[in-house]
């Protein structure tokens, strides 16, 4: 890679605030721009596959419109079972998705992807498993009163009160269930060119 390849602009590929404060943490320039991906999973498809093809496309999109800057997106998917956790958009859906993991252990899984437009994704997926205390109704309540996560996969803020839900955390790296897996991603950007500490 050239050293005017490595001074082309960052772009994050996400509106999301949590991943923009984690991002900056690796003490990069970078912009963000929101993608605007349909995130609906496809028949059959796996957790960490649907992670990872959310990260590519979102990458895709915004690369599409930039395509001198290297772009990185993400995407997590929380699972249980069968069931597959977005972020609940409402405080009944936060109620409903607690109430199902209550008591019981769910992946997280996060998906990172580096590209630019017409080359192939640098890619990276972490999962971390939680399992979550068992927790009455009205914990719930109080919980999403207090702290309404209804932007993030499973209703919770581990980076929050939403530790308080917990019983344990199985990880690699604890900024993956945050959104944005730094451990990954420096390692991403440090083979594409990339100049960190």
């Amino acid at each position: 890679m050239t050293s005017k390849s490595k001074k082309l602009p960052l772009i994050l590929a996400s509106g999301s605030r949590y991943r923009a404060e984690l991002l900056k943490r690796l003490g990069l320039p970078f912009t963000q721009q929101s993608s605007d991906v349909d995130e609906a999973e496809q028949p059959g498809e796996a957790p960490a596959a649907l992670a990872l093809r959310l990260a590519v496309e979102k990458a895709q999109v915004i690369a599409a419109r930039n395509p001198d800057c290297w772009v990185l997106g993400s995407d997590q998917v929380a699972a249980l079972a069968q069931n597959r956790f977005g972020k609940p958009g409402t405080r009944a859906r936060a109620i409903q998705q607690l109430k199902l993991l209550s008591g019981r252990s769910a992946q997280f899984i996060t998906a990172v992807a580096l590209l630019r437009d017409g080359e192939p994704a640098h890619t990276a997926v972490d999962t971390t498993v939680v399992r979550f205390r068992k927790l009455s109704a009205a914990e719930i309540e109080r919980y999403v009163d207090a702290e309404p996560a209804f932007d993030c996969a499973g209703s919770f803020k581990c980076e929050g009160l939403g530790i308080t839900l917990c019983e344990s955390i199985e990880t690699r790296d604890p900024t993956a269930l945050i959104g944005l897996p730094l451990i990954a991603t420096r390692a991403l950007l440090s083979e594409t060119g990339f100049q960190l500490p």
